[in-house]
């Protein structure tokens, strides 16, 4: 075989109380998917992230093309030859896909940027490797799906050799995750090498050349997809079997506790995003929202947990209008959320784990008294919620930013699901959590449900979504445009109607408004 493209060898890196890669050793060759698997905070964005140029090893090399290098930065990387997809994109909303994917590297005429000529690189670009895409589209009006084709030609435009792909389906439907594995397929039979990072081993078993499994910073195995099974690389990454799919007690549905009626949001822009939204759910029923990004859904969640104020219409939790409450008296009246951005919404990341753990709670006993914290009652509640959703931390004085996404994502859900609430708003609870973390997850939440509370779950993870719900309502162009029972649709059923398949044959079923009442 030739020589490795990239060779890491011995990669070692050291955080403050955490081996965050012990001698790792890692090879691509030309024209190969590798496949990076591991439980979170097992060290794979810290890899990769050496390799991009974000971080410096303490210890060991990399090697490209056979010489060692010493990748001092995201431009350097580049100019190697290695580009990088990020799992969150890195693209200017407001500017169009020509100007993203040449911006810092645009072609020039007397002095001036040769638009023209951008846009027909783009295009030649877009064309030889199959990546349909309208060069003068603005990034902020593309789906989900173009935009990372955008990602994907703006590392391309700069002759990556190498492209590092993290979590690259976080946010796709089945349907341009079939398109997505197709484009990379394309550029791996021109030559490109692969590194995919994913916590879907579906995907991995589709997709990959060889596995790499890391674990607890280190790497503990290397197969191919033809050699194992999905459970076999769930043991490998986290050290026993798991469960795929939890088993299911049919639901009990009670009392109302939510109930939705007519609502209508305004984003940012001040443009309708929930237009006409009626549902409800009970006690005892989980209720999905399944729906491509970008439809509603976030501006929805906002509405009912009082992080927006609706334009129209109201909200009712058993029974009591909270149409306008702040979210304290969200939380007061039995609220939790988990939202879908951990960092913005979740978390204060300078603020240490045991802060985080009681946000929304701390002016209340026992955490408070008379004002005061009670940081001994606050440390031992942190650190049994720690130990019951295994987050990988030395300590419960460590600062949020100091953990891995999944990690975090962890503590935002302990924190939630231990408040007893009525009502759990889930938004993408799973989001970048590893195979184990899932199965825990997905088992909590069913307590929940099983326990009598409500569970409104908005997930883009259609595995997630027919894993839990009791009934799926699909959001698309903000309305409700379909509703199923539990094991009623396909995914490529919710896929369809998900992308506005439903069309007219949908609008005439459908009540005034386009809602639906559950």
């Amino acid at each position: 075989m030739a020589s490795p493209i990239i060779e890491m060898r011995g990669l070692t890196k050291r955080f403050p109380g955490v081996l965050a890669n012990d001698e790792v050793s890692l090879s691509l060759h030309s024209g190969e998917i590798v496949a990076l698997l591991g439980e979170n905070g097992a060290g794979k964005s810290t890899l990769v992230n050496m390799v991009y140029g974000l971080l410096t090893p303490d210890e060991g090399s990399i090697l490209v093309d056979g010489e060692e290098v010493n990748i001092r930065s995201p431009r350097h990387a580049i100019d190697l030859g290695i580009g990088m997809v990020h799992q969150h994109f890195m693209l200017v909303n407001p500017l169009t896909v020509t100007e993203n994917i040449v911006l810092g590297a645009e072609p020039t005429r007397l002095g001036a940027i040769d638009f023209p000529a951008a846009r027909a690189s783009v295009r030649e670009l877009s064309s030889q490797y199959g990546l349909k895409i309208d060069p003068d589209a603005v990034v902020r009006d593309l789906a989900v799906g173009m935009q990372q084709r955008a990602e994907i030609l703006k590392a391309l435009h700069r002759d990556a050799r190498v492209l590092i792909l993290d979590e690259p389906t976080a946010v796709l439907t089945p349907q341009e995750v079939r398109e997505l594995f197709s484009v990379v397929r394309s550029l791996v039979a021109d030559g490109l090498s692969v590194v995919f990072i994913t916590h879907k081993l579906e995907e991995v078993m589709s997709i990959a050349d060889r596995v790499v499994v890391m674990r607890d910073g280190a790497v503990v195995g290397e197969t191919r997809p033809a050699d194992t099974d999905m459970a076999g690389l769930a043991r490998m990454m986290v050290g026993r079997d798991v469960v795929f799919r939890v088993e299911k007690k049919p639901s009990r549905c009670g009392d109302t506790v939510l109930e939705v009626n007519d609502l209508s949001v305004l984003d940012e822009r001040r443009l309708e995003a929930v237009k006409g939204v009626s549902f409800s759910v009970c006690a005892g029923e989980i209720v999905a929202i399944a729906g491509v990004s970008g439809n509603g859904q976030a501006e929805l969640v906002e509405a009912i947990t009082g992080l927006r104020r609706p334009a129209a219409g109201t909200i009712a939790l058993k029974g009591k209008d909270i149409t306008h409450g702040t979210a304290r008296e969200a939380i007061e009246t039995g609220v939790s959320h988990v939202p879908e951005d951990r960092h913005r919404r979740g978390l204060v990341l300078e603020f240490n784990l045991m802060e985080n753990m009681i946000l929304g709670d701390h002016r209340l006993a026992p955490y408070s008294k008379r004002g005061v914290f009670d940081y001994n009652v606050i440390s031992e509640v942190s650190k049994k919620r720690i130990a019951d959703y295994d987050v990988r931390t030395p300590s419960e004085r460590v600062k949020a930013e100091a953990l891995s996404g999944g990690n975090q994502q962890k503590v935002v859900l302990a924190r939630e699901l231990g408040r007893d609430p009525d009502l759990l708003v889930a938004a993408q609870p799973t989001r970048g959590l590893d195979v184990g973390a899932i199965e825990f997850v997905h088992s909590q939440i069913l307590a929940e449900r099983d326990s009598g509370k409500a569970v409104l779950l908005i997930s883009l993870e259609l595995e997630e979504v027919q894993s839990l719900a009791d009934r799926i309502l699909v959001m698309f162009e903000g309305r409700i445009v379909r509703e199923f029972e539990a094991g009623e649709a396909s995914d490529e059923e919710l896929g369809y109607f998900m992308t506005g398949g439903g069309g007219a044959k949908f609008a005439e079923a459908t009540v005034e408004g386009g809602a639906v009442d559950g």
